[in-house]
C-alpha cells in the first residue's frame, strides 16, 4: 500500500498537476479584443520630456484628468493593486494620459506615490484637450470622459496597441461586456483586473514557450 502511494505521489500527481496547470493557461490566453489597433503615443512627452511608447508594452492606460489630487486614492488603489504585483515585469509599464496644464499637480503626487515604492514603469504623458479627446474617441468605447477629461476606469493595452477586455460571456454563461475597470473599487481591481492582466502575462509567456525563448522578461 506505502509503495503504491509512493508511486502515486513521484509518478502520477505531479502528471495530474502539470494537465490542470496546462488546461489553466489554456483557458487563460483568450481575453478578447475590443479595438484593434489604437494609436501611439510616442509623440506626447512625460514630464521629463521623454517619449512613451504602447508598442511591444503591455500597458495599463488611464485617463486622471484636470483635478489630478482628486484622483489620488483611485490611484494609489491602482499602485497597490495591480502596478505593485506586476512592475518587476520588465515590459509591463503604467501610462496616465494628463492635459497640459496639470504638471504642477503631477509632481505632487509623485511625491506622494514614491512612499509606496518604485515609479520606474510608471509615465505621465500630456497632450492638450483636443489631442486626449481625439485619442478617446479611438478607443471606441462605451464610457466617456467627463468634463475634466477624467475617467475612474483604466483600460488593458496589448503589445499590439490591441485594448484587451471581457464580451461575451461569463462562467455562467450570462452576457458580459467589459472595457475597462473602475479604480474606485479595489474588489473590481483584485478580483477582475488583476486576473485579466495575468491572462495577457500567460498569453505572452505561451508565446515564448512556443518560439523557445521563455525568459523572466516578458
Amino acid at each position: 500500500m506505502k509503495k503504491n502511494l509512493v508511486l502515486f505521489v513521484l509518478f502520477i500527481l505531479p502528471i495530474v498537476a502539470y494537465l490542470f496547470f496546462a488546461s489553466g493557461v489554456n483557458s487563460f490566453a483568450k481575453l478578447p479584443t475590443i479595438t484593434k489597433n489604437i494609436p501611439e503615443l510616442s509623440s506626447w512627452k512625460t514630464l521629463d520630456n521623454k517619449p512613451v511608447t504602447l508598442n511591444n508594452k503591455i500597458t495599463v492606460l488611464g485617463f486622471i484628468g484636470q483635478d489630478v489630487l482628486q484622483h489620488k486614492g483611485n490611484v494609489f488603489n491602482l499602485y497597490e493593486k495591480i502596478f505593485d504585483r506586476n512592475k518587476n515585469f520588465k515590459d509591463f509599464q503604467m501610462v496616465m494620459i494628463m492635459p497640459d496644464g496639470t504638471q504642477d499637480q503631477v509632481k505632487e503626487l509623485q511625491k506622494v506615490l514614491v512612499t509606496l515604492g518604485t515609479q520606474a514603469g510608471w509615465n505621465f504623458v500630456f497632450g492638450t484637450p483636443d489631442e486626449i479627446n481625439k485619442f478617446y474617441t479611438k478607443l471606441s468605447l462605451v464610457g466617456k470622459l467627463d468634463a475634466t477629461l477624467a475617467t475612474p476606469n483604466v483600460f488593458i493595452i496589448d503589445k499590439n496597441r490591441n485594448l484587451r477586455g471581457r464580451k461575451g460571456q461569463d462562467k455562467k454563461g450570462k452576457p458580459e461586456y467589459k472595457e475597462g475597470y473602475n479604480t474606485k473599487f479595489v474588489s473590481e481591481l483584485y478580483n477582475e483586473m488583476t486576473d485579466d492582466v495575468k491572462i495577457i502575462l500567460a498569453e505572452y509567456r505561451l508565446a515564448l514557450k512556443k518560439n523557445h525563448n521563455a525568459t523572466k522578461e516578458i
